[in-house]
């Protein structure tokens, strides 16, 4: 039998025929792949292969100025840069994480957890990972456009906040925006996003942030821009006008230098704040630049708890500035009647103990206006017994103690004025009558901040119209409270006022201003008792504390001043000159020609480059 070779090299039919239909499917998948692209999924690839080769730079809009009441420009921005990451190619962001990390000095954490937040973006939205960069952090990314493409670099205006703590409490500050925000946001904010955190930048944030523009440029394999196709521009953010009087300002804020403690001045007219200084203060460039943490924690360990804005923080005990309550309180309610007098030995007892007054030698006999003029204690307990806490306490809430005032700026605290309720309350233990002895001279649980008792005494002298205090000029004023005083009561305070300052045994009568009708109340407020403070060893920690209320002129008054001087030991000596300088400034200010014999302040300010009672003392 013959073999033949090609008998040997034919493949048998049914294979054949299987590998024809395999060619057959596999044609017809590639022919459906390219019709399903051409044609149903046009669009999709379309986009994609633009992003290839298109990227959007975003156009960060600059915050909006500040500005005081004359148009002077509290703060302003300056040119910066910020360093961007493309995320085009999510596995080659995270490849090159460390790398930036290290070169542009970040805690690889808090880049990775950031690049995470992002996750839910558009890929072609670039992400800001440092907003301030340095010159060595330019080089990086100059540097190192080759191998690391996914870096880029994005003009943006930074903050430029005043040297030297100047309004910081004010103003605030500006930080990234975080997790929390984001979500409250319905998409507005985005991570990278710089917000206002504190001051007048949170509060009007929405007003100074501008819209964003972007431009849609050309970019080639390693990220270069090769052309522009189209920019939609920035919208800026509002310029915003204040109520601050920057030279009013200045003064507060010369005069508080060194100390621990707070200064506003508001227009009682209106409720327009025309000063506000809190000591000791902070540089918000450190935030605008990007603060480390190091550098935050100080902040907040600092003792003399410099981010307090202590004018409507400081939830402190009145002192005798608190008597003016208690005089409203007595002449309204004719409880005891207006023409009252007691005799003062230097002390009283009061349900079997002895309550001293700040002068030991005492007053003699002595009626309300000589109680305020001298400010004697003997005469406000008795007051204060007969009014009873209840009364009390529902006058100086009417008055505007013990809630706040409803200012334009975050964070205010209510203060407290106690009752019996409030113990049952909080201690669930009934009030004992001899409590109401110390809160009849601004001590006890008593608490009140420096623009409480502005805004109660501007509120008193203006006839009962309280007008809230604001500090964005454009707002119109506005009546917090109604609670009409008779005339009666309003001339019988503000007489004695007038007294403090310029009768000859006022207790602020060193502080009298030639010329003008400078009336006030000082006030010295116990920290802790004199045993207490013996028992603690003394010292500079425990020493009282100072406070001033005034208000210029005596009649139609047009400024009212108060000033907190934390461990300034007596109102008379250390708060009441400060009021005085102010007022001296407003009066040098508004009226040049007849007031020109009045000294200029002893630190001209520079431009910004951008169980016993023991009584009070007054």
């Amino acid at each position: 039998m013959v073999h033949r070779l090609e008998d040997d090299q034919r493949l048998p039919q049914s294979r054949l025929t299987v590998f024809a239909v395999v060619i057959v499917v596999v044609a017809l998948g590639l022919l459906f792949g390219f019709w399903r692209m051409q044609v149903l999924e046009t669009r999709y690839y379309s986009k994609l292969a633009e992003r290839n080769r298109i990227r959007l730079i975003p156009i960060i809009a600059p915050r909006g100025r500040i500005l005081d009441r004359h148009g002077h420009v509290l703060l302003n921005n300056y040119p910066s840069f910020s360093v961007l990451l493309e995320r085009d190619s999510p596995q080659q962001v995270q490849a090159y994480l460390p790398q930036i990390a290290a070169g542009l000095g970040l805690d690889p954490a808090q880049l990775a957890g950031q690049v995470s937040q992002a996750a839910g973006l558009p890929r072609y939205q670039p992400l800001v990972i440092k907003t301030n960069a340095t010159p060595a952090d330019i080089a990086f990314v100059e540097s190192h456009r080759a191998d690391i493409p996914c870096l880029d670099l994005l003009m943006v205006q930074r903050r430029q906040y005043p040297p030297d703590d100047f309004m910081s409490h004010v103003l605030g500050y500006v930080g990234d925006v975080g997790p929390e925000d984001i979500a409250r946001s319905k998409g507005r904010f985005r991570p990278g996003d710089v917000v206002g955190k504190t001051g007048i930048e949170r509060e009007y944030n929405n007003l100074l942030m501008g819209v964003d523009g972007n431009k849609r440029v050309v970019v080639d394999s390693r990220g270069r821009v090769r052309g522009t196709l189209g920019e939609t521009p920035a919208i800026p953010g509002h310029t915003i006008q204040l109520t601050i009087d920057e030279n009013l300002e200045r003064v507060a804020e010369n005069d508080l230098a060194g100390k621990e403690g707070a200064v506003v001045a508001l227009d009682p007219r209106t409720g327009a704040v025309l000063a506000m200084a809190s000591r000791p203060g902070y540089d918000a460039n450190e935030f605008a630049r990007g603060i480390t943490p190091s550098e935050w924690k100080q902040l907040n360990d600092d003792p003399e708890h410099p981010l307090l804005n202590r004018v409507i923080q400081a939830q402190l005990a009145p002192g005798s500035v608190f008597k003016i309550i208690m005089a409203t309180a007595m002449l309204q309610s004719g409880i005891p009647q207006a023409n009252y007098h007691v005799f003062c030995p230097g002390y009283g007892v009061f349900y079997g103990r002895v309550f001293h007054c700040w002068d030991k030698y005492g007053h003699g006999r002595v009626g309300l206006h000589g109680a305020i003029v001298q400010s004697c204690d003997v005469f406000f307990y008795n007051v204060g017994q007969q009014l009873g806490i209840q009364r009390i306490a529902y006058y100086a809430r009417q008055l505007g103690l013990g809630r706040r005032t409803g200012i334009d700026l975050p964070g205010e605290e209510p203060g407290l004025v106690p009752s019996a309720a409030w113990k049952e309350r909080v201690y669930h233990r009934p009030w004992y009558p001899g409590e109401t002895i110390p809160v009849a001279i601004g001590q006890g649980a008593t608490m009140a901040t420096p623009l409480q008792l502005a805004y109660a005494i501007g509120g008193i002298i203006d006839g009962g119209v309280f007008m809230r205090p604001h500090l964005l000029k454009s707002d119109d004023p506005t009546v917090e409270i109604r609670f009409p005083l008779s005339p009666s009561t309003v001339d019988a305070i503000t007489e004695a006022m007038y007294g403090v300052v310029n009768e000859s045994d006022g207790t602020a009568a060193a502080s009298r201003i030639k010329g003008i009708q400078f009336c006030g109340k000082t006030g010295t407020a116990q920290l802790v008792s004199d045993q207490e403070r013996k028992r603690l060893g003394g010292g500079a920690r425990f020493q009282d504390n100072a406070w001033f209320v005034g208000f210029a002129p005596r009649t139609d008054p047009k400024i009212v001043v108060a000033v907190l001087v934390q461990r300034g030991v007596e109102g008379a000596e250390t708060a009441a000159p400060i009021a005085r300088a102010i007022i001296e400034a407003y009066y040098r200010e508004h009226w040049p020609q007849q007031y020109a014999y009045l000294a200029p302040p002893a630190n001209p300010a520079k431009p910004p480059a951008a169980g016993s009672a023991q009584a009070d003392n007054n």
